[in-house]
């Protein structure tokens, strides 16, 4: 071997030894720690000394008298946060363990606050004086309490948010002060809040706009130059941009300058999102059976930004196809659309052909929509063992849905409330004159930490002279999933020939209580009752209980339930679930 080679090892061989006996040359330290529990597990998390990766003894003297002092000194800033002013702090240092005692003493409290107003909210006037007034009586530390660190900078940050988020956006911490008696243990606070001038909205400047209509933003804005600004206006005008399938993100704000504060321009950023799709999806329900479909929607149609959403779907037990256009919304904040559907379904001995065309408005405001649709359509029937028959109807329906829930996919604690009336005269190319009303209510009632109360209540009456004429649509049948489970679906109706078809009268109970005994798993118990049918004298209520089981899905919760229909006796399996790929 070459006499460089032998030399090179050599030389990187007596390296490694001595970084080896370097490293074992530094020694561990054991520390422990006698703190009483009120703050043991803040040292514990924050305390260097205390973390394994810190827990190696220097060699020097100095070094190790260096790291003590550190150490007194780091457990001293970690009370003060906590309120703690005149702590004992000591380390008994033996050579390769030491122990950090701590005695935190008095916890120090609020003795006095004063809060102190700069810039136009400091001016004249009942309504400045009335802000602060509000303000002061929502300060979030007051006298008495116990100081922290955290919650001091907490109250400041609020403070701030009160008086920045509406009127005046460019408010600012002037001043703070925490003053300390540590003998005393007590704390005074002070601070000032710069308002800084009062801000109005100026015009809409809109940034990322590419494929959409320049002026598709407008559609959307309900803000109007001249108006303070508040934030929770720009906010919902960024959640109503955000909630459109035109765009992927939104941004809504304004330059905080002083300066501009006259006529401060609403700034509106959009990324653009992919404006076709084409989907696929497939499905299993057992009131419907296996199912597939497939789904093409353009947000951007011919450039206007309108919204077309179509679909085909095949299942066992009937096929649909249909094409929307949505429309912007308009000044009003109203949403146009125009559709039309072909359906055709066989169920319980029922065979429908349905074609329609129809217009739709509809409205959202806080938890209430509404929606108002006119819809011509056409019907043919064949119930087996009876006489075929066609219907047609012009039919103008109303429906109002209100949602006060806690979660829209989950809901745990509130209520669901809808209304329904539509009808139709033999004077506007209908075969029959009738007034549909249709109610719905669901009740959610949390139980203990996680359980659930669910009561669902349903009613339908068609006021018509018989159901000759009537559109299924407008009739009621009911069972199986969603309704009155231990049925099959929609098995609960008027028999004509071997068909069950739909009657002029509805009326569902039920009751659910779920109990989840895991985050995302959870059983049911559960008592419905219901029927549908063509007079109130022949009117009977139909049981069916059972039990099930509950998944919480992304989507929400997935049920699969063992109903039993008293009425007739049989125990039915009712479950559901679509896959879109």
């Amino acid at each position: 071997m070459p006499r460089a080679q032998k030399l090179c090892r050599t030389v990187l061989a007596a390296a490694w030894l001595a970084l080896a006996a370097g490293v074992h040359a530094q020694e561990r330290l054991q520390v422990d720690l006698d703190a009483p529990d009120s703050v043991r597990p803040l040292l514990e998390r924050h305390l260097r000394i205390l973390q394994p990766e810190h827990q190696t003894l220097p060699e020097e003297r100095a070094d190790r008298t260096a790291l003590a002092r550190r150490t007194r000194r780091e457990a001293a800033d970690l009370l003060a946060t906590e309120g703690y002013f005149t702590p004992d702090i000591d380390l008994d240092r033996g050579p390769d363990r030491w122990r950090v005692t701590v005695v935190p003493g008095l916890r120090a409290k609020i003795a006095d606050v004063e809060l102190r107003f700069a810039g136009d909210l400091a001016g004249d006037g009942a309504e400045r004086a009335e802000r602060r007034k509000v303000l002061r009586e929502a300060w979030a530390l007051g006298e008495g309490e116990l100081f922290r660190q955290a919650a001091w900078d907490d109250a400041k940050g609020r403070l701030l948010d009160g008086v920045s988020l509406r009127d005046y956006a460019a408010a600012r911490i002037a001043d703070s002060r925490a003053e300390v008696d540590p003998e005393a243990g007590t704390v005074r606070l002070s601070v000032t809040v710069d308002s800084g001038p009062r801000f109005f909205l100026g015009p809409l400047e809109v940034s990322g706009l590419e494929d959409l209509p320049r002026d598709f933003v407008e559609r959307f804005n309900l803000l109007k130059p001249g108006e303070p600004f508040d934030q929770e206006r720009l906010l919902a005008l960024q959640t109503a941009l955000q909630n459109n399938p035109q765009f992927a993100s939104v941004i809504v704000d304004i330059e905080r300058d002083p300066a501009l504060a006259a006529a401060v321009p609403v700034r509106v950023q959009v990324t653009e999102a992919q404006s076709r799709q084409l989907g696929f999806g497939a499905g299993y329900s057992t009131n419907t059976g296996f199912r597939v479909e497939t789904s093409w929607r353009d947000v951007n149609l011919f450039d206007r930004g309108w919204e077309l959403a179509t679909a085909l779907r095949v299942e066992q037990r009937g096929q649909a196809g249909y094409a929307d256009v949505f429309l912007p919304p308009t000044a009003n904040n109203y949403r146009d659309s125009v559709g039309v559907a072909v359906e055709r379904s066989d169920i319980e001995g029922l065979k429908l052909l349905t074609q329609a065309f129809g217009v739709a408005r509809t409205k959202t405001r806080g938890d209430i929509d509404t929606r108002l649709a006119i819809r011509l359509q056409h019907e043919k029937r064949d119930p087996d063992g009876a006489e075929a028959s066609s219907r047609k109807a012009l039919t103008a329906n109303w429906t109002w849905t209100r949602r006060r829930v806690d979660n829209l996919l989950d809901p745990r604690d509130g209520d669901v409330l809808q209304f329904e009336i539509g009808g139709a005269a033999k004077a506007l190319l209908s075969d029959q004159d009738f007034l549909r009303l249709y109610s719905r209510y669901v009740y959610y009632q949390p139980v203990a930490a996680r359980d659930v109360l669910i009561l669902r209540a349903e009613g339908g009456a068609t006021v018509a002279h018989s159901s000759d004429g009537v559109p299924q649509d407008f009739l009621f049948r009911t069972g199986g999933t969603q309704t009155v489970r231990g049925y099959a679906f929609q098995s609960l109706g008027v028999r004509e020939g071997e068909a069950i078809v739909g009657g002029r009268y509805l009326a569902v109970l039920s009751a659910e209580y779920v109990h989840w005994f895991r985050p995302q798993w959870g059983v049911a118990t559960f008592v419905d009752m219901g029927d549908a049918a063509d007079d109130r004298d022949v009117f009977d209520l139909k049981a069916g209980y059972g039990v099930g089981a509950r998944w919480k899905s992304p989507a929400g919760p997935l049920a699969i339930d063992l109903a039993y229909g008293e009425d007739d006796g049989q125990l039915r399996v009712h479950f559901g679930i679509a896959i879109a790929f």
